[in-house]
């Protein structure tokens, strides 16, 4: 069975970014210092855990942007508190929602070109979803979990799973 770039692309980022959500809500709900958690991190070089939600939601973003050919809604990555990264993961969730499974048409050929200090990266679209945007996507909404649950978040893997589709 083959899944389409559109059923495949979105319903992976939204399923996270549902998740995503969903930990922020943990977090508000643990009663922990928020001050606290906004700084969380798993190593001391590691980026904190507004970071790792900023870059989930970019990379959902982005990718959905970029296989449709369109803009994306950028955000100014100043998010203070818990309720400005739920907003943040709330406007990405409505971005991918709203993109129609038209706009993919060509998505899985289309060249996407990304610059970062020191290296340039070329791929076609289905090779960037699958071996880029999705495991980026994964590794930050990982690392969100991971940082809640050692700052003492109680969360479990269903948390991280999310809403499971079964027959």
């Amino acid at each position: 069975m083959s899944l389409a770039l559109d059923t495949l692309s979105t319903s992976m980022f939204l399923r996270g970014l549902n998740v995503l959500s969903g930990l922020v809500d943990r977090a508000v709900e643990s009663g922990l210092d928020e001050a606290v958690l906004m700084e969380a991190r798993l190593a001391p070089d590691m980026r904190p855990f507004p970071d790792q939600i900023r870059m989930a939601s970019f990379s959902a973003r982005s990718c959905i942007a970029r296989l449709t050919d369109q803009p994306w809604p950028k955000t100014d990555d100043t998010e203070a508190s818990l309720a400005d990264l739920k907003a943040t993961v709330a406007l990405s969730i409505a971005f991918v929602e709203g993109v129609e499974a038209a706009s993919f048409a060509g998505g899985g050929t289309r060249r996407i070109e990304l610059r970062f200090p020191g290296v340039e990266l070329n791929f076609e679209g289905q090779g960037y979803l699958t071996s880029f945007a999705l495991p980026n996507f994964y590794f930050h909404l990982s690392m969100a979990y991971a940082i809640l649950r050692n700052a003492g978040v109680p969360l479990g893997k269903r948390d991280y799973l999310g809403q499971l589709e079964l027959a």
